[in-house]
Parts: structure tokens; C-alpha cells; sequence
């Protein structure tokens, strides 16, 4: 576990809030405060830190809003364990036309190590050579396949990680916490069309060439460091990618 800053070693131009936002997440992305942790009490953290109890709960609250933590009346602050709901919740977006928020299964096609190419490399913003996984999987809908995803994992993020073939009984990013300590807490998407290749036509049972919608993912964790990069190829013919603004 880190130090606490002392107060007169807090150099930093951020605000105060910030910098204490900064050690709690250390905390957590060390696994010093692994998920399902009890956070001590506000006063407690506050007498630690050498900062007051507002500066605490500004901190504890910009963490609530990343989804790091999860604060209940009476039952105190707990690093927050991803399930299956929130993971769906927050980072699978399929919905039928009708706007209701669709239940797919995971099957598992392949899952070997390897050493990133360029395109790779690229898309991961690490350089050509690092360590990875491949990931490759099929998620149906109603029995029927509807989204075919080649994921790309960094090994040094995931020592040892690996998917026997078949169904996935839970979502990808609750197994790298559990499994691994590796919370992700947010990810970016670019949203394109793409017609359907060799592979994924095969795949999804369509004919080559059918437009597909291509999501490409990049997903981080919570020291902000990229875990996963992802290509979901979906068939919206009977569905749609949504996205809420706030």
C-alpha cells in the first residue's frame, strides 16, 4: 500500500480532492482494497490524509461516478464487484427494435497467446511484439448467433489468462476481476459498417457481403491502462446499438 501524502509534501497544483482521488485508486488498482473491500469511515480517512471530511466525500464521490465504488445508507463504501447485470449494464448496448435491452450468450471459438502484429500494436497504442491473447467468440441471441467479436487482451495485464472453448457462463470483464483483480472501468467506441468477411459470414450463418455493424472497443482499467481491444461485428436486422448522452 502506497504512503498517504503528507500535507506539506502535496506539491501538486490539482485540487485537493483530486490528489485524494488519486490515492483511493491506488489502492484499488494495487488490490490493497480488492472488491467488496469496506472503505474506512469518512473521519477516518480524513484523519489519515491529513485533509478534511469534505475533501473525502468530494473524492468518494467523483469515485461513486466512475463506478469504482458503491456507497449504501448504514452499510458504509465498498469497492465495487462487477456482476453480470452491471457488466451488461455498462458495456453491452444491443437492444431489439422495440428499445428492450437484450440477454445474449457467450460462446467461447478460441482463445491462444500470441505476439501483437502491427495492426495489433496499433490498436493498442503498445508496440508491435507485446505479449497478447486472442480472443475469439460468438454470442447468440434467442439461439441465434448475432455478433461475432475477435478480442485482443495484453498478457502483462492478465498472466495465465485463458478460456477453454464452449460457453462462457458469466461476461468477460467480471472473469478479468475475478479472476485476475482487473476491474475495467470505462472504454472507447468507434461504430462503423463493414461487410461481412469469410469468417464471421460463417460464423453468423449470413451470406458474404452483408453489411454489419462494426464496434471497435478499447477498454481500460481503472490506473487507466488498455486491457482489451475488441471488434464486435453485429447483424442488426432484428436489433440495434444504443448509446445514451447525458
Amino acid at each position: 500500500m502506497s504512503d498517504p501524502p503528507k500535507p506539506q509534501d502535496r506539491l501538486d497544483a490539482r485540487p485537493l480532492y483530486q490528489q485524494v482521488e488519486t490515492v483511493l485508486i491506488d489502492r484499488i488498482a494495487s488490490g490493497a482494497w480488492p472488491p467488496g473491500h469496506s472503505l474506512p469511515a469518512e473521519p477516518e480517512l480524513a484523519a489519515e490524509l491529513g485533509v478534511s471530511q469534505g475533501t473525502v466525500r468530494k473524492a468518494l464521490a467523483e469515485l461513486e461516478r466512475r463506478n469504482l465504488i458503491e456507497r449504501r445508507q448504514g452499510r458504509g463504501t465498498t469497492v465495487l464487484r462487477h456482476t453480470g447485470d452491471t457488466a451488461r449494464f455498462h458495456f453491452f448496448r444491443l437492444r431489439d427494435l422495440s428499445g428492450v435491452a437484450v440477454i445474449s450468450h457467450i460462446v467461447v471459438l478460441s482463445c491462444k497467446p500470441g505476439e501483437a502484429d502491427e495492426s495489433e500494436a496499433a490498436a493498442l497504442r503498445l508496440p508491435q511484439g507485446t505479449p497478447i491473447f486472442r480472443l475469439r467468440r460468438l454470442r447468440t441471441v434467442d439461439g441465434v448467433p448475432r455478433i461475432f467479436e475477435r478480442c485482443t487482451l495484453v498478457e502483462a495485464r492478465l498472466p495465465g489468462f485463458h478460456l477453454p472453448e464452449g460457453e462462457l457462463t458469466t461476461e468477460l470483464y467480471v472473469h478479468l476481476q475475478r479472476a485476475h483483480g482487473v476491474t475495467i472501468e470505462h472504454a472507447e467506441e468507434d461504430l462503423s459498417a463493414q461487410a461481412a468477411g469469410l469468417e464471421e459470414a460463417a460464423v453468423l450463418g449470413l451470406p458474404e457481403g452483408k453489411p454489419l455493424l462494426r464496434v471497435q472497443r478499447l477498454a481500460f482499467d481503472i490506473a487507466r491502462r488498455v486491457v482489451e481491444h475488441r471488434v464486435s461485428l453485429i447483424d442488426t436486422e432484428h436489433y440495434r446499438y444504443a448509446v445514451r448522452l447525458d
